[in-house]
């Protein structure tokens, strides 16, 4: 099997962003972005997606950190893209549910070709510590733009906006970690009855 990897550079007058990706990897991430609690959620991606994820980013956050979350976002969905290339014999299609404490989410993920984003989620409060819980809609509908996915996020219920926050991440690492997992059953196939995606 070829090497699921990919680097991708994203320049613009608002954000300067780098990222490697291996989707193959052991689930390390190495993250410099100015932005904490991202960071955080990304390092969640990493682990349980069991993907290696590297991300360097600087960004206009004198003004605020919209264009980095968002840019950030694109630009992983970009890495995934190029990784995954024509997606012959992956499983296409992931879902996890994951809980933290009195909060739970479930993510559901086709690799389709087409974006899509159903996002329900109702956070408890605007701000997580210093991070606004707004941005987390921009970072995945910039990844579903740019990645070309159909990607439905519910927060099922939670009180702690960062356990709710944390349970969507989680899933949404899960649910990648499925989709793009190679099915032993359809090598040399894409899984679509198309043939392709």
């Amino acid at each position: 099997m070829r090497e699921r990897s990919a680097e991708v550079e994203r320049n613009t007058k608002e954000t300067q962003i780098r990222v490697r990706l291996n989707l193959d990897g052991t689930g390390v991430a190495k993250l410099s972005t100015g932005i904490p609690f991202l960071e955080h959620m990304l390092d969640q991606v990493a682990r349980h997606g069991m993907l290696d994820l590297e991300v360097e980013a600087k960004g206009d956050l004198h003004i605020d950190a919209h264009h980095t979350v968002e840019d950030i976002g694109i630009t992983i969905g970009q890495a995934f893209v190029k990784a995954i290339g024509d997606k012959t014999g992956i499983r296409r299609f992931g879902h996890a549910y994951v809980p933290l404490d009195e909060a739970l989410s479930r993510v559901v993920i086709d690799f389709s070709g087409r974006p899509g984003l159903t996002y329900e989620v109702n956070f408890t409060r605007a701000l997580i510590g210093e991070f606004d819980a707004d941005l987390v809609h921009e970072f995945f509908q910039g990844f579903v733009n740019h990645a070309q996915v159909t990607l439905h996020i519910d927060n099922l219920r939670g009180d702690n906006a960062h356990h709710q926050c944390e349970t969507m991440f989680k899933a949404f690492a899960r649910a990648l970690r499925m989709a793009v997992e190679s099915d032993p059953r359809a090598t040399g196939s894409v899984p679509s009855t198309k043939g392709s995606l």
